[in-house]
């Protein structure tokens, strides 16, 4: 059903068992997937792609334009996955000519007033809480936990099953499995809870909490430690991607265990 006081551009694309509500705005460079619930007031402009059965609340604007300087009105896209959850006056905004899209996965849910800038690529089963603000050009990995009023700077990258802790100011990387301290930015532990919930066995959680304590608890720089770690403990593919992700990291990685 589409609101005779909705404005839907003739040349937007949507699907099948899609409700757009009083007042909603939806341009004409748009795809909107079947089962899609678009509200009142939310706007959807150009460059939007939106797969099926998401749900955009009042005030929220999918695909606006870049907050950046460097911007020039190149066409790029923001493209939404499957079963997301987008609250109100969340701000999603399109790639600019660095990736060219900005990616959102499924089954996200982002409260009200989150911010992802341009080019930033979120995966799946994620959950942001309110007013958290994400920089350009952001790697956030699937099933990560993002309490209220975190900001994560630019070209950050977040591993998987990862929990912040609300009213964290993140400037480097975040390896996966782990919670992060607020006050410190730092490791806090291993996201035990988290990862039993989603069927990690016991023998995978002991491989990670010998892993993570020689990484983030030795007091060895994270070079020796990553190769202390794998000396140590068995191989597995979750002992494997934790160590790569450091490794790898381009920003540098969060601060290790710190009592104070």
């Amino acid at each position: 059903m589409i609101s005779n006081l909705a404005y839907v551009h003739p040349d937007a694309k949507i699907g099948n068992n899609v409700t757009i509500e009083p007042f909603a705005y939806v341009e004409g460079d748009v795809v909107i997937g079947d089962d899609c619930w678009i509200g009142p007031h939310a706007c959807i402009y150009n460059g939007a792609r939106l797969g099926k059965g998401n749900k955009v609340h009042p005030g929220a604007c999918i695909a606006c334009l870049p907050q950046d300087l460097k911007f020039d009105g190149e066409q790029t896209t923001a493209v939404i996955g499957d079963y997301n959850d987008i609250r109100e006056c969340v701000t999603i905004a399109r790639g600019t000519a660095s990736r060219g899209t900005t990616v959102v996965g499924d089954h996200n849910l982002l409260m009200a007033y989150v911010h992802v800038a341009h080019d930033d690529v979120i995966g799946s089963h994620c959950v942001v809480a309110n007013r958290c603000s994400f920089a350009g050009e952001v790697e956030v990995g699937d099933w990560v936990v993002i309490g209220g009023h975190c900001a994560i700077h630019q070209w950050v990258k977040i591993g998987d099953h990862v929990m912040l802790q609300g009213g964290t100011l993140l400037s480097k990387d975040v390896p996966p499995y782990i919670t992060v301290r607020s006050d410190t930015s730092s490791y806090a532990g291993l996201n035990r809870i988290g990862l039993q919930r989603r069927g990690f066995t016991d023998e995978q959680l002991e491989s990670l909490t010998k892993t993570c304590r020689i990484l983030f608890q030795s007091d060895m720089n994270y070079l020796n430690a990553c190769n202390e770690a794998e000396a140590q403990v068995p191989q597995s593919a979750e002992r494997d991607y934790l160590i790569e992700f450091i490794r790898n990291s381009q920003r540098g990685v969060i601060k290790p265990y710190t009592s104070k």
